[in-house]
C-alpha cells in the first residue's frame, strides 16, 4: 500500500475540512504548489490533488494542477468538480496518472461507462460515504443508489481504482471505521482509502484488508504520519 498525502484547494489555498464542510478548515496553507513540493521534497512518491473549488462550482484551480503534474516528478491523481470529458483529457494530456469522479459519474452511470472505456486504466471513482451511504455534491447529498447496486455496476470497468472517503470521520484523526474495512473487502476494484487516517496503525489495518492506497491529510499537516515511510507501489 502506499501513503498519498493530499494537498486540497478551496479560495486557491491549501485546506483540510472537517467532513468536507467550508469553514471547518483545521489546516490552512497559502501557496498549493509550494504545499505539493514539500512533499515531494520530504521523500512522498505519489499525490492527490484537490479542486474544492471547482467541487463547489467555483472558480477553479486548474492551471496550479497543471503546473504541479508538470513540475512535481511524482505521479499526481487529480479530483473535484471534474464533469465534461473534455476536462478528463485536459488532465489526462497534461500528465494526470490517474482522474478521479464523482458526482456526474454517480449520476450518470452511463457517462462513467463511457469515459472509463474511453480511458481505460485512468479513471477512479469516488464512492465517498456517510452513514454507509454514497455521497455526491461535495458530501452535500446522498445518492439513491445502494453501494451493492454501484459495485454490480463497476464491476467489469477498466478502471484504475474506487477512492472511498468515509465523510464521518474525514479531517478528525479520530481514527478509522470498520466500514472503511468492510468497503474495502467488498469492493470489486482497488480501494484508494481516505478519512480519519491518523497513525501508523490506521494504515497496517488498511493495508491488511487489501486497500491499494491511503490519501492522508491531517495526519501529515500535523506530522503523525510520514507518508515517504512506505515505499510499495500501486501496481504491486
Amino acid at each position: 500500500m502506499i501513503i498519498i498525502p493530499a494537498v486540497d484547494m478551496m479560495d486557491h489555498h491549501v485546506v483540510q475540512l472537517v467532513g468536507g464542510v467550508p469553514g471547518s478548515e483545521r489546516i490552512t496553507m497559502p501557496d498549493p504548489f509550494k504545499a505539493a513540493m514539500e512533499w515531494v521534497d520530504k521523500g512522498a512518491e505519489y499525490l492527490h490533488l484537490v479542486d474544492l473549488d471547482a467541487a463547489f462550482g467555483k472558480e477553479g484551480n486548474l492551471n496550479i494542477i497543471k503546473k504541479i503534474i508538470a513540475r512535481s516528478g511524482v505521479p499526481v491523481e487529480v479530483g473535484g468538480g471534474i464533469r465534461s470529458r473534455e476536462i478528463v483529457k485536459e488532465l489526462a494530456d497534461a500528465g494526470a496518472d490517474r482522474i478521479i469522479l464523482g458526482t456526474k459519474a454517480i449520476n450518470d452511470t452511463g457517462w462513467l461507462i463511457d469515459i472509463s472505456n474511453e480511458f481505460p486504466g485512468k479513471i477512479v471513482l469516488a464512492l465517498d460515504t456517510k452513514n454507509n451511504e454514497i455521497t455526491v455534491k461535495g458530501w452535500q447529498e446522498a445518492s439513491p443508489i445502494s453501494l451493492d447496486d454501484m459495485f454490480s455496476m463497476i464491476d467489469k470497468l477498466p478502471l484504475a481504482g474506487v477512492l472511498n472517503t468515509n465523510v464521518d470521520v474525514e479531517g478528525q484523526g479520530k481514527g478509522i471505521a470498520d466500514v472503511q474495512i468492510d468497503f474495502i473487502k467488498r469492493c470489486p476494484h482497488k480501494v484508494i482509502a481516505s478519512g480519519g487516517i491518523s497513525s501508523e496503525d490506521d494504515a497496517l489495518r488498511l493495508s491488511r484488508a487489501g486497500a491499494a492506497g491511503a490519501v492522508v491529510g491531517v495526519a501529515i499537516y500535523t506530522g503523525m504520519l510520514e507518508p515517504w515511510a512506505w515505499k510499495t507501489p500501486w501496481h504491486a
